[in-house]
This record gives structure tokens, sequence and C-alpha cells, in this order.
């Protein structure tokens, strides 16, 4: 396995020079290399200088251990046996420390994280690079520069990127190259745009083409070949879109300059790469194409179980992936490709030398890749005087701020050198979830809107749905869409009273039959329910985003959601709710029983009108509970057609009601009636305390479980430990998605304040980027708020924070908003959490600065909001980490990463003090919560 460090230098010289072992200097360059993951330079100097010091550096190396013994350094050290594997990295530098005074291991530290990156980077820019290329000999030897930079999150950013890729330009076509070949400037269109997505396809691919037209007038008036780079499974289509619009310009054709990067570990690897060559021969152009194993291999992993795909799409195995490798390059090199001219990039001997065997035989000319940083030796090795190979060196040119994105992409590549994937290994174990969509593909996605615009016309109902008949008790009210007031989706017959009286008397009289059904009976309905949700899945779309206003993704994931919650709980019903034998006394045989409570009334909300609403009634009807469903008042259309499809799947006609109403109509005599044994409700704080002071009030009535999930303010810390690209992605993604109206959604943002103006800064470019729209059309980001009181809600509380100077921003909304509820992103700064007096359920964004040394007021001021659901923690700090997750007391912590999917199904959740007041949504011990259990006891010989 060769390394992917040359660490040998710096060790020989901290040997004769300071006098360290073998295993020291290697620990010493791991801890190094864990501290190239920081974002910047100031920020690596700070922490050798406040946190590695002769006091404080045990804490460290204890709180970092793991991420110490994972780097690829230390791991090296562990195959060469320099290292044992059960040495701990405390063990290594307490013998260090105690031998070497630490001035001399500080300045150590500071040298190494120096070397390793320039070891990584090629240099700082494009001049110091060229200077740097023209100062070796030419030597068979071509330079690729790729100025480092992916994901760019704002018009703002793509535009800095395209500056540099253009001053690159200029600046190879002024260099004397001394009798260099140019080198070659590698691209990424992910850089170059800030919504480098499917969905936004029709309106970025143009765009996205003249920007890069404009570059190739330079690369080819000056014969500087261009390489588009690889990107994500997501972008494939779009990148080859966009790549074949390029090669039909009058710039690119006859050139051969303008090539594209291929993964071989992409499914469709040998299909793009006879894609490219139909694509060459009719252009009659030559198209040079660099062949690489695969940069994203756990995101794609990771991506695939999220989305629900049936099949992942690329090989999960390394020895797969060295198989389409191998049959990709024996293309390349084959006759059947004679306009592909081949690059083959790898550190793999075995593939090295397969490829240059493959070499030997074809006519064409060949490029062989390797890293800047790694060593050439290998190469030279397989390499022959007569090789008709030529040699590439990929130079990255940044700095520390662009250094974090690329070690994410380049260290998995330790795969590629012979070692195992874990985590790889451990994703692909996990459960899948219900089937999805790939809205990424183009025919796909296309596909699904066309069976969605079948339900364009349609007019659903929603009514009382008791003993499986609908009931009209009083006259039709007209629904319309959030988005548009004048758009009708159906008729709702209101619930009365007298329907309340009724769905209780149907519904107990059907409780005995329906709990003596067997556990397995009742989990097959609901796996039924699952198959007939998805069987409906596009009728059931169109209703989310024409009665809820969700954008195309959030209703598909509402329906995947309420999918995955049936499978699971029919799951784990099976296991729970079955007879349990317990400990008994000798000649006796116990078991525990669990069983239905009587009617449960489950009240859901609009904001996952299906998806926690099945949550709520699946759960108590695996229990042996017969159910009376109030669905939200704004959205009761969507759960009236999932009561259709619950009674097609088998649930008796009178072990289940729907009763969809206003709540200050019908909520009285639904909690009031003694025939009431249980209460699911998710909704506001204020809604909740008033059902409990009713259920208090009750006279002779017998205690119940009241089931409660009421969110609260969700909240991020962030501090100056994590690229702050990172922390926007992930702060839009947990604030604005479903235009703020998730109950994990965060409300409250803690910056650290040496990063906060920055972080601002780059939020409100972010927030430029988003589309706020009819979520009908695909490419929407944000759709409307509920109804008119949310609106009015969110706009009061927007004026009364303007009219105190508290704004930092506000989107901009046209005429068109005007025939919807819209809201505008909005950013609020506060001095602290206290003023937030409630939760605001939308797109607005509460921004509180704080100083590093005063982390503890953070901690304080949220645990004195005594809500309890969601806290994400961004920082590479573990020490900061771990105090604040034994200080703070949410229901969810996350680390680096978004809340928008914290309580999606097929995670678990849960929530504290006011944010809920049992098991939630997904997790365990949720279904035990609808059920009674009794010991049955007998003799053994009974």
């Amino acid at each position: 396995m060769p390394p992917l460090f040359n660490t040998g230098t710096l060790v020989q010289q901290w040997k004769t020079a300071a006098g360290m072992k073998a295993e020291e200097a290697l620990a010493l360059l791991s801890l190094a290399e864990h501290l190239l993951h920081l974002p910047d330079q100031q920020s690596i100097c700070d922490l050798i200088k406040n946190r590695i010091t002769a006091e404080r550096w045990r804490t460290y190396v204890d709180h970092h251990h793991f991420d110490i013994q994972h780097t690829t350094i230390w791991q090296q050290g562990v195959y060469s046996s320099t290292i044992s594997p059960k040495t701990k990295p405390a063990e290594i530098f307490g013998e260090l420390v105690n031998r070497i005074d630490f001035v001399v291991i500080g300045d150590a530290l500071t040298q190494a994280v120096t070397a390793l990156r320039q070891q990584l980077i090629f240099s700082p820019d494009i001049r110091q690079g060229l200077q740097q290329m023209i100062s070796h000999p030419a030597d068979n030897l071509v330079y690729a520069f790729n100025i480092l930079g992916e994901n760019a999150v704002s018009a703002e950013a793509a535009r800095q990127h395209f500056n540099h890729c253009l001053d690159a330009l200029k600046a190879i076509a002024s260099q004397q190259l001394k009798g260099h070949p140019p080198p070659s400037l590698s691209i990424k269109l992910s850089a170059l745009h800030p919504r480098l997505e499917p969905l936004k396809s029709s309106g970025i691919i143009e765009e996205l083409t003249q920007r890069i037209l404009h570059l190739l007038i330079i690369a080819r008036s000056e014969n500087i070949p261009v390489m588009i780079e690889a990107e994500e499974s997501s972008r494939q289509e779009l990148t080859l879109q966009v790549f074949e619009k390029l090669l039909q310009s009058d710039l690119c054709r006859d050139w051969g300059g303008l090539g594209i990067t291929v993964q071989a570990y992409s499914k469709r690897a040998l299909p793009i790469l006879g894609w490219l060559s139909y694509i060459a021969d009719n252009l009659q152009t030559v198209i040079p194409v660099r062949l690489v194993k695969g940069n994203y291999r756990e995101w794609e992993i990771a991506q695939a179980l999220k989305q629900g795909l049936q099949s992942y799409p690329i090989y999960l195995q390394p020895q797969t992936t060295e198989q389409s490798y191998q049959l990709c390059a024996r293309y390349l090199l084959s006759n059947h490709c004679p306009l592909l001219s081949p690059r083959f990039a790898s550190h793999n001997r075995a593939t090295i030398a397969q490829v240059l065997h493959c070499a030997a035989k074809s006519l064409k000319t060949v490029e062989l890749q390797r890293l800047h940083g790694t060593n050439d030796s290998l190469f030279s090795e397989l390499m022959t005087h007569t090789s008709p190979v030529q040699q590439q060196l990929y130079a990255p040119l940044g700095g520390q701020q662009q250094l974090p994105p690329y070690l994410a992409l380049r260290l998995p590549h330790a795969a590629d050198r012979g070692g195992n994937n874990h985590s790889v290994l451990q994703h692909c174990s996990k459960n899948r979830n219900a089937t999805g969509v790939i809205l990424d593909s183009q025919l796909q996605r296309q596909q699904l809107l066309n069976r969605i615009a079948a339900f364009s016309d349609k007019q659903w109902l929603a009514a009382p749905l008791i003993n499986g008949e609908p009931v009209r008790s009083r006259p039709a009210e007209i629904t319309v869409s959030p988005f548009n007031l004048s758009l009708q989706t159906g008729e709702l017959y209101r619930s009365t009273i007298e329907d309340v009286r009724e769905a209780y008397t149907v519904t107990r009289a059907g409780f005995i039959r329906w709990n003596k059904q067997p556990v397995a009976e009742r989990a097959r309905i609901i796996n039924r329910f699952a198959e007939l949700l998805e069987q409906y899945r596009e009728e059931l779309v169109a209703l989310a985003i024409r009665e809820a206003g969700k954008t195309l993704r959030d209703a598909l994931n509402e329906i995947r959601e309420a999918v995955d919650l049936c499978q699971l709980y029919a799951k784990q019903a099976i296991s729970q709710l079955s007879p349990q034998p317990i400990v008994s006394l000798a000649g006796e045989r116990d078991s525990l029983v669990a069983q239905g409570r009587g009617i449960f009334v489950c009240i859901s909300p609009w904001c996952f009108p299906l998806t926690i609403w099945t949550g709520q009634v699946v759960a108590a009807l695996l229990a042996g509970n017969v159910v009376i469903a109030k669905p939200a008042n704004s959205t009761p259309l969507i759960a009236y057609r999932a009561t259709e499809l619950l009674l097609e799947a088998g649930v008796a006609r009178d072990a289940f009601a729907l009763l969809p109403g206003r709540s200050d109509e019908i909520d009285e005599p639904l909690i009031n009636d003694f025939r009431l044994c249980g209460i699911a409700f998710t909704g506001s704080l204020f809604t909740a305390n008033i059902i409990a002071r009713q259920l208090a009030h009750r006279e002779n009535a017998t205690m119940i479980p009241f089931i409660t999930a009421t969110a609260g303010l969700s909240a991020m810390i962030v501090d100056n430990s994590v690229p702050p690209e990172q922390v926007v992605r992930d702060v839009i993604e947990s604030a604005f998605n479903s235009a703020g109206q998730r109950c994990s959604a965060l409300r409250v943002l803690y910056l650290q304040d040496d990063i906060a103006e920055q972080i601002e800064t780059m939020l409100v470019e972010a927030l430029h980027t988003l589309k706020i729209d009819d979520p009908r059309e695909p490419d929407t980001d944000l759709g409307p708020v509920i109804d008119n009181h949310a609106l009015q809600a969110l706009h009061g509380h927007i004026e009364h924070c303007r009219a105190h100077g508290r704004l930092i921003f506000e989107g901009t909304l046209s005429r068109q908003h005007d025939t919807g509820y819209f809201v505008a992103p909005t950013l609020i700064r506060l001095h602290s959490i206290d003023e937030l007096s409630e939760e605001h359920f939308g797109p607005i964004l509460h921004i509180i600065h704080y100083h590093k040394d005063n982390s503890e007021r953070v901690v304080d001021e949220i645990n004195r909001t005594e809500c309890g659901l969601s806290l994400s923690i961004h920082s590479s700090d573990n020490e900061a980490i771990k105090a604040i997750c034994q200080s703070l007391r949410p229901g969810n912590i996350t680390i680096q990463r978004n809340l928008s999917d914290n309580c999606y199904s097929g995670q678990h959740c849960a929530s504290v003090g006011l944010s809920a007041s049992g098991p939630q949504t997904g997790s365990p011990n949720y279904l035990l919560s609808f059920s009674q259990q009794t010991i049955h006891s007998c003799f053994n010989d009974r």
C-alpha cells in the first residue's frame, strides 16, 4: 500500500535533530494531518498555540484520539508495523513530552502542517505554480492545474472562482514555458454555479455553457487544454448536457482540447464512454477522457439510502470498481473509440501495471496521471523507457481555506491503494427506506411530472368518515391552494358535535374485535396500507403540493416517510407487541402481553399532513386501539384520501373514524368524552396546554396517556473550526427547507463572533439563489406558508424586528406572490434567545453572536427555553462538543449535519421538556406508548 504522504524526510530529520523515535514522529505527523481539516491557517496556529501546550496537550489528544488514529499517516504507521495497533496516541505523546522540550514539539508540529500541506497543494496560486513548473526539467511531464473549489454557495462565490479560472488561463497564455508543453486547466462545474442541480437544469445549462465558453475563448486561442472534472452521480446528466453543448460550439469544433473526467465506480461509466465516442464521431472531434476510480463513494451511498433508490449508482466494492476501471481502460485503448484520447489516473500498482500492459498493445498516445505529493518512484518503476506513455502531474492550487473539501475527496482514495473502507460497508448494511424516484434523472423526473399532471384538475373530498361512510352534516366549503387562492382543490364537509358522538359510538363497538386481531394480522394490514401509499404516490404528491403547498421534493418525501413509518411500526409490532416471556417463579410460566387501551384520538398538524397523521394512527392501530383521527384544519383532503386507502388495506370500518373540523368546534367534545382512552397530539405548545387543562378537568374520568410533540426552538451552535461553506449549506437546508415549516427547522443560529460577519454575508448571498414560487414548478425552493393566520403572524414578527433595527436580510417578493401566502426568507439578529417568547413557524432565522470564551451563556440560554427538540453542533473541537452535549438537554443532537432530515423516518427521533411528553415518531418505544401491558401467569403443567 503506497503511502499517501511522503513522510520519510521529516521522520529522519526529527530522529537526527531532536532524537525522536519513528513512532513519535509518525504520531506527530498524524496530529498534523488531523489539523489540516481546520478551515484556515489562523485556526491551526491558534489551536497549536492555545490547546496543544505542555499543560493542555493531553486533554486535546484524549478528545481527538479517534480522529488521529484514523488519519492516513497513522494507518500507514500501523500497516508498516511502526505503530502498534493497540497503541493509543496519548501513550506515544506522553513519552515524547517526557523526553523532548515542548517548544521543539510545537515547532515540529507547525513544520509538519506546512510540509503536509505542500504535499497536497502544488502552489498557492497559478503564477507561483507556473514558476515552480518551469523550474523543473520538462522530462516528458505535462502539468494539469486545478484551482481548488467546488459547490459554490452563492453567485458571488461562483463569480470569484470564474475569475480565478480566467486569471489562470491568462497567466498560462502569457508565460514563457521554456520547452514545457502547455499545462491544462481542470474545471469543476459546481464551483462555477451555486445551483448545479438537476431540478434547476432548465435555467442553468445555457447560463453555465456561456460562462465556460467565455473561458474557452482564451483556452482555444492559446491551445490550453481544459478538462471538466467529475461530480456526484446526481450531477452526471447535467454535466454531460453542458459538455455536449460546449462541444457543439464553434469554439470546440475540431479542437480536441476540451476533455471530461469519467469515474469508473459509476455503473454508467462504460455507457458514458460509449456515448462520448458517439458524440466524438458525430462531431469529428477528439475528446480527451480522464479515467479515475471515483471520489464520492460514501456520499453516494448515503444519498441513495436517503432517497430510497432501488440500487446504488456506484459499485460498492473496490474489487468491482477495479474491474470496471480495467474494462473502461480497455475500451478507451481499443479501436472502438478512435476519437477518445485516454488519460488514466490511479495510484494502485496493479491498476497502473494493467493499464501499461494494455497501452503497449494500443496505437493511441496515453497519459498516466499522478497526484502532486505522491511518490513518482512507483510510476518510474513501472514505466519503461520505450513506453508510449506520457506522465501528467495533477497540481492543485489554493490555500488552507480550500484544503478541507479537497481532503474529503482525496482521503477516501485509501481504498484505491488497497485498504478497506469499513464505513462504506456499515452504510450498506443499513435497512433500505421506501422506494424513491431518481429526480436527478431527466427521464424519470419527466415521467413523474407527467403522472402528477394527470391530477392537475382533480377535485378531492374531505368529510367525516364514520363506519366507512362519508357524512355530510353541513354544507360543503370550497378549499383552495395556499400558493394560489383562486385554485380550488376540493370540497370540505366539517364535522359536527353529533358526528363526534357517532364516531365514539361506532369505534367503541369495534374495539373488542380489532383488539383481538392477532398482531401479525394487524401488521399485514399496515404493510398493505404502505403498498397502497406507494401505488397512489403520484396522486398523493399532487395533493400534497396543491393542498399543503409542498415543493416536489418535499411532497415525495412526505409519502416516502409515511411508507417508512408503516413498515417500521409493522416490524416493531411483531417484536414488541407479541407476548414476551418474563422471569417467573419456579413452576410458573409468565408472559407480558400488550393490548390496546381503547379509543385513541389522534390530532395531527398541517406541516406533515400525511407523515405525522400516518405515524399516529398506524401506531395506535397496531397496538390494538381503535382510532378517531382529527386532521389539521388546513389539510383535511390528504387525510381523507389516506383514510380511504387505510380502509381499503383492511382496517375494520368500525375501528377507524375521521373527523375533519375546526378545533374550536369539536375539540372539546372529543376530549371530554368518557370513552376516550388516549390522545396523540402534534402541534403547538399553546394547543397542547389547552388539551392538558381539559383533560385535567374531566369529571370521574380515568387518567389517560397524552402523547405530545410540540416542536420548540431548535438551535445550531457554530464555532470557527468548520469550513464556512459547509455551515452555510447546512443552515440554508435546516432553516428554509419546507419554507421553515418543519418541527425540527432551525430557528436560532449561534455564531462565534470572529466568523459571524463572514457567515452572515455568505448566508445573504446564498439566500439570493433561492426561488420562491409556485410549488408545482419542480425548481421551486420555497413554497407558501400554510394560511393567512400564519402569514400575518410571521409578517407581524418581521415588522416588529424591523422597527427595532434587528433585520439583517429580507428576501424580495413580487406581485405574482400576492396570489398566495408567501413569506420571503428572513434573517433577524438577536442578543439572546430569551427575546423569543414563541416559535415563529416559517422561513425566519434568528442569529445570535457569542464569544468563544462564553459558550456557557449559550448553553444556559438554550436550557432556559425548556424546549428539547433538536440541536446541531458545527464544530471540529471534540472537547467543546462533549461539553455542550453534557450540559444541554435536547432530544436530538447532530454533529456537523443539517437539521432538516433530523427526524425523518428511518432515523430515531426524541424530544424532552416542553417539546414532548413521551417517545416520539420513529423512536424504538413509540408503539408501547399506545398499549397497556398485563402479565399472564400459569403453572407449567397447564
